[in-house]
């Protein structure tokens, strides 16, 4: 989950806009260290070149290097994120090779649900992708607010229960990678991460195949079982029944979990702390 090992073209550009943010910021950071240093060692006690002018009130050039170098820090990173923050727009197209592979992404207490509604299959806590070809996610969430995050790639977003978010990606090189929740959601949230493996774009259609012989269904009944709270140890793949199912999720036309419950009574206030207030 290196974020300075990008693995596909947002994440390149992401990584360029953390660089550039940094070096720009050491602009001041850096010399006023230096500052420091050179003050504290020009006007030691020992130094009789140094001048006391208690009577200084105001110098113009020291006025204009104060105000000018954090005026100029603020617009070239207002200017970074502003360029960046429209070039790397979660929906903005990610031209790739092949054809699109569209991806629907639940996030669920606690796991995530991946979708493919064109292959009419389903994986549990696994990402498979061929590399090259544009990602088209769809997210949602089966309960509580989430976030999406494959660091290597690139642009997390959140997952919210009844609307959609739309993520564009692209993996140029074959290999795992790891992905994750970036947002608490209770007591498994430390366990929701999900693998990421890129593959062959030929490798891709007998990856497809393979999940599709296997003997577990997803269909509206199956998925209310697994959005129970619980943290999915294994990586379960499914063959998709309803091709619709996402949107029966995301409209919630199946109604959505309950969230994280609390299970004790630890944090809450005693019924004499309630009195007293």
């Amino acid at each position: 989950m290196n974020l300075l090992d990008p693995q596909g073209p947002v994440a390149v550009a992401n990584s360029t806009i953390l660089v550039d943010s940094v070096f720009i910021m050491l602009t001041i950071v850096v010399p006023t260290i230096v500052a420091i240093l050179g003050f504290a060692w020009w006007f030691r006690a020992s130094n009789p070149m140094a001048q006391y002018q208690p009577d200084f009130v105001y110098s113009g050039r020291i006025e204009m290097v104060v105000w000018a170098i954090p005026a100029l820090t603020i617009i070239l990173l207002g200017g970074v994120a502003w360029i960046g923050s429209h070039q790397l727009d979660p929906r903005a197209p990610v031209p790739g090779t092949g054809s699109p592979v569209r991806i629907q992404a639940v996030s669920l207490d606690w796991k995530w649900l991946f979708i493919y509604p064109d292959q009419r299959i389903a994986t549990v806590n696994s990402l498979t992708a061929p590399a090259g070809a544009e990602l088209n996610f769809q997210l949602t969430s089966s309960s509580v607010m989430n976030v999406f995050f494959i660091p290597q790639l690139g642009s997390m977003i959140y997952t919210m229960n009844g609307m959609v978010t739309r993520l564009n990606l692209r993996a140029d090189n074959e290999g795992k990678l790891q992905g994750l929740s970036a947002h608490f959601s209770g007591d498994g949230f430390p366990e929701m991460m999900f693998d990421v493996n890129v593959i062959s774009p030929l490798a891709f259609p007998d990856w497809v195949a393979s999940t599709a012989k296997t003997d577990q269904v997803l269909n509206e009944d199956s998925y209310k079982k697994l959005m129970q709270q619980f943290v999915e140890r294994g990586r379960p793949t499914y063959r998709l029944e309803d091709p619709t199912l996402f949107n029966l999720i995301s409209t919630q036309h199946i109604p959505p979990g309950p969230g994280p419950q609390v299970t004790s009574s630890a944090g809450r206030p005693h019924s004499g702390d309630h009195d007293a207030r």
